[in-house]
């Protein structure tokens, strides 16, 4: 029978967390690495004990660990980030230019292929790779060519927090930055194009024909359509069917088009969940009631999974890292709160129940299925 385990970085640590194929008990390990913020932990899916975790702290900055064992003991590794040639400026939060300086890494996102290979996604934005298991990183600096200098800061920085690659086309990586919008390459990361067309933003970039500056929440796709991406924005749940050349948007009858994680079902690339939060400056549930929305459509047309969610007096976030599906059949779906919950679904989002409660506020939540 396959085993699962759910990978959860929170603000004050990491978990890991493991069961049977049944998805009904659960075992709870941690925290490990107490104490520090532990944006984002995320396995490889042609070695899964092979795990990479990075972790930052105000008082010693950003550190990468690895693990070979499935988390049970772990190293770490090269966390020297240097941005190639020289950065430059980008926009402030009140237009003014500002100089690049990093500050930590919010996304690891292993090859599909090699476990040796890995991208990071940074903060301020920039893309960059190892071949060697994180032992030293290159910048892929291209992509700040794709008028970094118009980037700016969103809410919680300007940060590359999304890094798809396309199963069928090596040489094609997807990225998301907040507030910069989508970006693609179609030669391994040498150049890059924005990939925002459709996008408005009325409120926060006024133009309508910007190309860069929009605040993408989260990116997804399925396995066996790269072609077709899904997008929570900072307003508006969009798709694309042209791999990120236009946009269109499918919020359909969500009771709000403002939240953070969007994921696609496992077998069903049609299927996809969002949770809807009541506003940029109220981030809790609409109603205080917790409910993960599902399209069955591809979007536009949502129905409220409420079974074993909190529907009243809730009033968590979900943040955009914080959601993953496994490969079961039927597939499991699970998500973290900024209150310490992490729920979980064996039965496509049906029904729910917690895996844990009161742990520190989540910051992301993968999933790895295991023979």
């Amino acid at each position: 029978m396959s085993r699962i385990r759910v990978l959860v970085g929170t603000r004050k640590g990491a978990f890991i967390l493991t069961a049977d194929g049944r998805r009904q008990q659960w075992e709870v390990n941690g925290p490990l690495f107490a104490g520090w913020e532990m944006y984002h932990l995320k396995g490889s899916p042609v070695a899964p004990e092979r795990l990479y975790a990075s972790q930052t702290s105000g008082w010693f900055g950003q550190q990468v660990q690895r693990s070979d064992d499935g988390g049970k003991t772990w190293e770490q590794v090269d966390n020297k980030f240097h941005y190639e040639g020289v950065p430059g400026t980008h926009q402030w939060y009140d237009g003014t230019q500002h100089p690049w300086e990093f500050k930590r890494i919010w996304h690891l996102e292993p090859s599909l292929t090699d476990p040796d290979t890995v991208y990071a996604g940074a903060e301020d934005a920039a893309l960059f790779k190892s071949q060697d298991g994180g032992k030293s990183w290159q910048e892929l600096s291209g992509l700040r060519n794709a008028k970094g200098h118009l980037w700016q800061p969103g809410a919680g920085g300007m940060c590359v927090h999304t890094v798809l690659l396309d199963p069928s086309n090596p040489s094609r990586v997807f990225v998301a930055i907040s507030a910069a919008g989508v970006f693609r390459t179609d030669d391994a990361g040498q150049t890059w194009q924005a990939a925002n067309r459709g996008l408005k933003s009325p409120y926060e970039l006024p133009d309508p024909d910007a190309e860069v500056g929009h605040c993408v929440h989260r990116i997804a796709m399925h396995r066996s359509r790269p072609g077709v991406l899904f997008m929570q924005k900072h307003w508006d749940v969009m798709r694309s069917d042209n791999a990120g050349d236009s946009w269109s948007e499918i919020s359909g009858n969500l009771p709000s088009d403002f939240g953070f994680p969007i994921d696609v079902h496992a077998h069903e690339p049609e299927t996809i969940y969002v949770v809807p939060i009541k506003s940029d400056s109220e981030h809790f549930p609409p109603d205080g009631k917790l409910r993960v929305y599902r399209s069955r459509a591809g979007g536009n047309e949502w129905e409220a999974l409420t079974e074993g969610l909190p529907q009243k007096d809730c009033y968590v976030n979900v943040l955009r890292d914080a959601m993953a599906v496994d490969a079961l059949d039927p597939c499991g779906v699970y998500f973290g709160t900024t209150g310490g919950q992490v729920y979980a679904s064996a039965d496509n989002g049906d029904t729910w129940s917690a895996i844990v409660r009161d742990l520190p506020a989540v910051l992301s939540v993968e999933v790895q299925t295991l023979p």
